[in-house]
């Protein structure tokens, strides 16, 4: 759609433009369709531009994931297929990976150890960026794969990105104060420290936001232990959840949007007020460091694109992606696991269905998303 818009009919950028900005977005953490957009603007019209590009590419689907977020919980039976429904979007997500990110026997033990790691250490926080660094540093300890063919013409100045760096310290610092001072109202705070730090670390587009939220909201207060140290941890039920990403799914534009929708069931306890607010922060958190990535770190990609290194890292860290995936998956998966017999096999079968959709039909996602909201209807009725 951007070939065909911005290259082929308004001639914005050229064919081989276009591609550099992809392969380029591809190399960030954040949403690779919203950084290429802005990229596009950017090019057009400088950092004003890129930013209304930003806004106006994001706004239609936060607005719909924000009136998502105000659904009433008296209707989530139609949603009962949405949760198995999002594991098969997930597993399918996973299978394509392998298949481009999967090539050597280091990056299947990189799988196989982020696989494991993750599925264990679901819990704790710093797991997935751990294995996303060491699987970069894995793969860079041999160069035969590839070798360096080029050598950097000039120094990198990276004080280009002061600003992502600053408002990513104080945004923790902020959620850490907040939470050892107990602040009162502190819930936004901690919702920005959140989906900014997801919009950092993210390598993998949404089939990866989608563990790493599901770690923090669903999982992590779950553990006792840290219910004693932080009786205030923001909570996001299994059902929310899963609703919130089935309808991500079945709506137009990036799929980051979500986090509008869980920055808004995040407060919805404190009233409509705070769950608007909520569904702003969740949303300006999610996309800004996108942007700030993108628009500090295009100037000097000419130069960091001749590193082989780069490409040595990213190697590693699609490998750990795909592990992350597969292990979301599997920990979702054992949620099921206090079901009965009955039910157990009926969401095992909508995770296959689904698969199965996604491999061999042409429907698109949408289309799926709405089956299973209909037959769930009509479960319900049932």
């Amino acid at each position: 759609m951007m070939m065909k818009t911005f290259v082929y009919r308004r001639k914005d950028v050229t064919e081989q433009e276009l591609m550099d900005y992809s392969a380029f977005c591809q190399l960030l953490p954040g949403a690779s369709s919203t950084q290429t957009l802005t990229l596009i603007g950017y090019k057009r019209g400088g950092v004003v531009l890129a930013m209304l590009t930003l806004i106006i590419w994001t706004l239609p689907a936060c607005l719909l994931m924000s009136l998502f977020s105000f659904f009433p919980l008296r209707y989530t039976g139609v949603f009962r297929f949405i949760g198995p429904m999002t594991i098969g979007f997930l597993a399918f997500a996973a299978q394509r990976a392998f298949r481009i990110s999967i090539r050597n026997t280091i990056t299947r033990v990189i799988l196989l150890i982020s696989t494991l790691a993750t599925f264990l250490l679901f819990k704790w926080p710093w797991i997935l960026p751990i294995l996303l660094v060491c699987g970069g540093f894995v793969t860079n300890i041999s160069s035969r794969r590839i070798p360096q063919v080029e050598v950097l013409p000039k120094k990198i100045k990276w004080g280009n990105i002061w600003l992502f760096a600053i408002i990513f310290i104080v945004a923790g610092a902020s959620s850490e104060l907040a939470r050892r001072n107990d602040w009162p109202n502190r819930r936004p705070i901690m919702v920005f420290e959140n989906t900014y730090r997801f919009g950092s670390l993210v390598f993998g587009g949404g089939n990866v936001l989608m563990p790493m939220m599901y770690e923090q909201f669903v999982a992590r207060p779950q553990s006792q232990q840290l219910l004693q140290r932080n009786p205030h941890i923001i909570r996001i039920g299994q059902q929310d959840f899963y609703t919130g990403w089935g309808m991500v799914r079945a709506i137009p534009g990036p799929v980051f949007s979500v986090a509008a929708y869980m920055g808004g069931v995040a407060l919805k306890d404190k009233g409509t007020s705070w769950q608007i607010l909520g569904c702003f922060v969740g949303a300006t958190g999610i996309f800004l460091p996108s942007a700030l990535l993108v628009l500090f770190f295009y100037p000097i990609w000419h130069n960091l694109k001749k590193y082989a290194l780069v490409y040595r890292a990213l190697e590693g860290i699609n490998a750990v992606v795909v592990g992350i995936m597969v292990a979301a998956a599997l920990y979702m998966m054992k949620d099921f696991q206090t079901a009965s017999w009955k039910d157990i096999s009926l969401n095992i079968a909508v995770i296959g269905v689904t698969w199965l959709l996604l491999l061999f039909s042409k429907l698109p996602s949408p289309v799926i998303v709405f089956l299973w909201l209909g037959l769930g209807w009509a479960y319900l009725l049932v």
